[in-house]
């Protein structure tokens, strides 16, 4: 399909789009109906010269996340299990735009994320809610943003260091909550919430990193588990993890950086999360964020031909996607043109990955 690597920038019209061979199949017609979404954009762009270009809507976004901090509609039930998610999602994105949480929401979300947590240790998804690792990394990051003597106050170390005990594998994974999956998703949840509440030990990650480099396929990126799909979430979880454990000696860097460079379509100019899918905006994060941990890795590894200065991907045509197609003129962030935005996010992290 489309994605094999960023190619020259010029106008829309000149831009690469898919090539079928006059074998027309379900995910070439798709990514034909995104193509055509995406060249509506620009084709806008050029000729309408009242749409300021390449501007982050700041005020907008800031309004609708300040909106969801407090209350969401009804169609937000469904991620009742996922209520930590949105304090973090928010106050991240949030902090991002450097714009300040005023005391009186911080303290209420501190207040909200205590009866999140559970006697047991780690976070649920809402109150009274059974401990899983992925609302407790959502809850202690949230925390940890608010930085406050309040928010360190909530989490209660000892027993966190417990529960991440109680979810460590013989092999080094770690269980996503107890009597759960394990997958990548685990590992680096425990590494983040152990590091920043500096209960990291040698002991509680032994053969961790091993268990993560053996997740990396041949195609280069990381699959949930070893043997899987490489996925650009996982992938971004795996190297996040083994930077923090210190490890990411240990993978394929080179094979790495060629799988993930050819996730950036080269028509939109976003990223997709596994070979022959469509474009999506929130693998502008997966993808492009672990672009710099990886640039960093080889850099230190004495690789004469890299540069701090900048990431190995085009850059401007990832400004492009996100800015012209992917900001809802009422504020949020959409994947792809067309669909609806979300606050940031619309589905757990897990419902995210299986199907992208």
């Amino acid at each position: 399909m489309a994605g094999a690597g960023p190619a020259p920038r010029g106008s829309p019209g000149g831009r690469r789009r898919l090539r079928d061979d006059g074998v027309r199949t379900a995910t070439s017609a798709e990514q034909t109906k995104v193509e055509d979404l995406v060249q509506e954009v620009f084709d806008a762009c050029k000729t309408n010269h009242r749409i300021p270009p390449f501007i982050l809507q700041r005020e907008k976004h800031f309004h609708y996340l300040k909106r969801g901090l407090r209350q969401l509609t009804e169609a937000y039930e469904c991620l009742d299990a996922s209520r930590p998610w949105l304090c973090y999602w928010i106050l991240h994105s949030l902090e991002l735009l450097d714009e300040p949480i005023p005391h009186s929401v911080a303290s209420d979300v501190c207040q909200f994320l205590s009866r999140c947590q559970s006697p047991q240790g780690g976070f649920g998804g809402g109150p009274g809610q059974h401990p899983h690792l992925a609302p407790t990394y959502a809850a202690v990051n949230a925390l940890c943003i608010i930085g406050t003597e309040e928010a360190f106050g909530v989490i209660d170390r000892k027993k966190l260091l417990q529960y991440l005990r109680s979810l460590k594998q013989p092999d080094g994974s770690f269980l996503m909550h107890v009597g759960g999956e394990v997958d990548v998703r685990s590992a680096y949840c425990a590494a983040s919430v152990a590091s920043l509440t500096n209960i990291l030990t040698p002991a509680l990650f032994a053969g961790t990193a091993e268990w993560i480099a053996r997740c990396q396929n041949w195609e280069g990126g990381i699959g949930g588990v070893p043997g899987m799909e490489a996925h650009g979430g996982y992938t971004f979880c795996g190297v996040a993890a083994l930077v923090i454990l210190k490890q990411e000696h240990l993978l394929n860097l080179r094979s790495l950086l060629h799988w993930v460079t050819s996730r950036q379509m080269r028509f939109e100019g976003g990223f997709q999360g596994r070979c022959n899918k469509l474009v999506d905006g929130c693998y502008s994060f997966w993808q492009a964020g672990l672009l710099p941990l990886l640039h960093r890795a080889l850099h230190a590894k004495g690789d004469p031909a890299l540069s701090m200065t900048h990431w190995m991907f085009d850059q401007s045509a990832l400004q492009e996607y996100i800015l012209l197609c992917c900001q809802c003129p009422a504020g949020g962030l959409l994947d792809k043109p067309g669909n609806r935005p979300r606050t940031p996010c619309t589905t757990s992290p897990r419902r995210r990955w299986c199907g992208r």
